[in-house]
């Protein structure tokens, strides 16, 4: 491609020739000969200082929101703002291939991937091909692509959409996390229908407050229907989350909205939790079907309800939701069961959030026919303010807590832990006891020591994460392989 077919569309000033170009990149370090260098002004460096660095590698052009002092054979391409300018320039080198599938979004803080998870089995058994990118690993059908982050940066997101699009994909389902919004990793990405699942506290350390945070998630909506005559847009709100009314209102696209209490195009009612699942009877514009879920928990509930309004709402049949939705087994690290034939329930959950913490404690304390046991901690490098809010939610549902590390980070893991404490010790209840263990190996020991029959023991917090962070390296760590090693031990 040459420089001025990439930029066709885009709001610059081109400095030096119309050279051809052979592929785009942000990482100095990584620049091939004849690529594209984005200069971004990051949150820790700024990529300006390493333009000569991308020349020296092979750069023949620089995406800048200053000029710099290059040689005149490179060609700058000078930009408002080069998050923007990167995600629209990829998305022109990849010939536009959001344009070519059914985009669906889901935004939220809690229940991105399982929603997402969700949506794609009903899908699939619509016959549809599927891509997903999200938290756990990206898809192209059954094709597993490891993930870096939820939602990955603007030239990773649509290298991969045009690969989806190579390989006959029909609709892909995105995680958008709030930081993929507020760094513009979306930026020229059309999205089809847009998911808004909640909205709790998390990520303030980098959001600043709630009201920026809530901002950073309308921007799914706010860009969703740009122009409202383009039929087959939507949103799929929850409207029973206390933001519901005030996400729909950001987007000029048609809404249909899903709950449980509030009045909704899509609800649940006759609702049954069990250990092995969840029943309800859905209720939707479209009729009404009895389903039987192999996921357990009400937050499923509302996962599912979701999936089952994206679904209709794109003309998918009733027969294909229930089919879709009843397939699903399970999803890595959410709610999941680690079970070695003992009497006592292990479940290990991603739940990091003060809301989500209750939720699966909740659940827990519903399947339990004696005590909770929790086993969490909490993210070093982040949002300090949720650390005490998730010790009451764990003490206002366990009978037994375990405070331990999650993924400390640059942080001391004991402070981390002590700020959790100041929530639980405002729980005054009586027979609620607690202990911190920092190494959350033993602590995950512990818990699975000490729990008798008809307990539930969570350990919450890392899910499906396979590492633990420290301050200078990382561990190999799996919850999942912690709690069977722990169980065959105490079984054998």
């Amino acid at each position: 491609m040459r420089i001025l077919q990439l930029v066709e569309n885009i709001k610059c000033e081109v400095l030096g020739s119309d050279t051809i170009i052979t592929g785009l990149s942000c990482d100095s370090r990584l620049v091939n000969e004849g690529e594209v260098f984005f200069a971004i002004s990051g949150l820790k460096f700024d990529g300006h200082d390493y333009v000569e660095e991308a020349v020296k590698n092979g750069a023949v052009a620089v995406v800048v929101e200053k000029t710099q002092n290059v040689a005149p054979n490179i060609t700058q391409i000078v930009v408002e703002n080069t998050r923007v300018a990167m995600g629209e320039m990829a998305a022109a080198y990849y010939q536009y291939p959001s344009s070519k599938l059914k985009v669906i979004g889901i935004t939220g803080t809690n229940g991105k991937t399982t929603t997402s998870y969700l949506i794609r089995a009903v899908l699939k058994v619509a016959g549809y091909k599927v891509g997903l990118i999200g938290t756990i690993y990206n898809l192209i059908e059954d094709e597993i692509i490891p993930s870096k982050r939820t939602t990955p940066e603007s030239l990773d997101l649509q290298r991969l959409l045009a690969e989806m699009v190579d390989k006959g994909v029909d609709y892909v389902v995105i995680e958008v996390s709030s930081h993929a919004l507020e760094l513009q990793r979306t930026s020229g990405l059309e999205f089809d229908l847009g998911v808004f699942t909640n909205l709790t506290q998390d990520h303030l350390d980098f959001h600043n407050s709630f009201e920026q945070y809530f901002a950073a998630k309308a921007k799914l909506f706010n860009n969703l229907a740009r122009q409202p005559a383009i039929l087959g847009k939507a949103a799929v709100i929850n409207f029973d989350d206390k933001y519901g009314l005030k996400m729909a209102a950001q987007s000029s696209a048609p809404i249909y909205s899903y709950g449980i209490n509030q009045p909704s195009h899509f609800s649940a009612c006759d609702i049954q939790v069990g250990s092995r699942g969840v029943k309800y009877r859905l209720i939707t514009p479209f009729g009404q079907m009895q389903l039987n879920l192999n996921l357990t928990g009400k937050f499923n509930v509302y996962n599912s309800l979701a999936a089952a309004a994206v679904c209709l709402a794109e003309g998918i049949g009733l027969d294909y939701v229930k089919a879709g939705l009843e397939q699903v087994k399970g999803v890595f690290g959410r709610f999941e069961s680690v079970d070695q034939g003992q009497d006592f329930m292990v479940i290990v959950d991603y739940a990091h959030t003060p809301d989500s913490l209750a939720n699966v404690l909740q659940t827990a304390r519903s399947l339990s026919t004696n005590r909770v046991i929790a086993v969490f901690g909490a993210g070093g490098d982040r949002d300090q303010a949720k650390r005490p809010l998730m010790g009451q939610a764990a003490a206002k549902f366990s009978d037994y807590i375990i405070i331990t590390s999650d993924n400390p980070r640059s942080e001391d893991p004991m402070l981390i832990c002590r700020q959790i404490e100041k929530g639980v010790a405002q729980e005054s209840k009586e027979d609620l006891l607690y202990e911190i263990e920092i190494n959350r190996r033993t602590a995950i020991n512990s818990a699975i020591r000490l729990a008798k029959t008809g307990d539930v023991v969570i350990i919450a917090g890392k899910g499906h994460e396979t590492y633990q962070e420290f301050a200078d390296h990382t561990e190999a760590f799996d919850d999942r392989v912690e709690a069977e090693r722990a169980l065959k031990e105490l079984l054998t």
